[in-house]
């Protein structure tokens, strides 16, 4: 590399540095955001991973870790940080009584910070991660969980978000399909529960908070069950919806819980409350 001309280089881009801060100050002094903001600050970790979409519809986040984050669901607008109440869990029982659970990502410092009593952070996050591999081929990613938390079941948890050669439209769709595959390995049958919880935030988390959401359930005719989530934005965005879906099958079957309290004191089914219930039932 010729480094004789890294101060060229660096005079060349100057000018374009300065048209753009002067732009992001001017659009900030009008009460708007920058389409294009190169000098705000962003949540920068190792974690991230294959998104949920990307194609024309936004996109969330997923880290390797399980995680999902940086919804960029508006344009100009990116949630970085994860919401930690958004997790794949499983639940194994056996015949002889031995059961396990555990939420399917590592233990993180935040879900302690006000909600380890009735909040998220009393569920079973017992996943240490170190049987567990990632794997990732855009629009694809795959996760492989040996022996968490039976030592005898192995799990593969697969997401595809719509890519389709030559066919836009549905490609820009905002939708993402996860398929688990689960293989018991032990002398016993298992009876397994998958839960998936959802929790909707937009603009530094604080929109949950300005009121008028509903959840309603949903069921179609070949079997599907779901909850749908009708979120009202904060700053003047337009409403939201999000269809959480599932098939139910002769092997398979779903129940929903449209509402749990994921922290605080209010009145309603808690986080412990939920998750106590499945892991007697299961």
């Amino acid at each position: 590399m010729d480094r004789r001309n890294g101060p060229v280089r660096m005079n060349t881009k100057a000018p374009l540095g300065v048209r753009l801060w002067h732009h992001v100050n001017a659009e900030a002094a009008k009460g708007r955001i920058s389409i294009i903001d190169p000098f705000s600050k962003r949540l920068v970790t190792s974690y991230h991973g294959v998104p949920l979409g990307g194609i024309g519809g936004g996109s969330i986040g997923r880290s390797y870790r399980g995680e999902f984050q940086r919804y960029q669901l508006f344009p100009r607008i990116c949630e970085d940080s994860p919401v930690l109440a958004n997790q794949f869990s499983v639940f194994v029982s056996r015949p002889n009584g031995k059961k396990s659970s555990t939420v399917l990502c590592p233990r993180n410092p935040e879900v302690l910070k006000g909600s380890a009593s009735s909040g998220i952070g009393s569920w079973d996050w017992n996943l240490d991660g170190e049987s567990c591999t990632y794997h990732a081929l855009y629009p694809r990613a795959w996760t492989v969980y040996e022996g968490e938390p039976d030592p005898e079941i192995s799990i593969i948890s697969s997401q595809i978000s719509p890519f389709i050669p030559h066919n836009y439209k549905e490609s820009s769709f905002p939708v993402s399909v996860f398929k688990f595959t689960l293989s018991n390995s032990g002398k016993t049958s298992a009876d397994i529960t998958l839960l998936f919880t959802w929790a909707v935030k937009f603009r530094g988390g604080t929109s949950e908070f300005s009121g008028h959401h509903y959840n309603s359930k949903m069921k179609t005719k070949d079997g599907v069950h779901g909850v749908l989530l009708h979120h009202k934005t904060a700053n003047g965005h337009p409403p939201v919806t999000f269809a959480i879906a599932a098939e139910e099958t002769g092997d398979v079957h779903i129940s929903e819980c449209p509402c749990f309290l994921i922290s605080g004191n209010s009145l309603g089914v808690t986080a412990k409350e939920m998750w106590q219930e499945i892991k007697q039932v299961s």
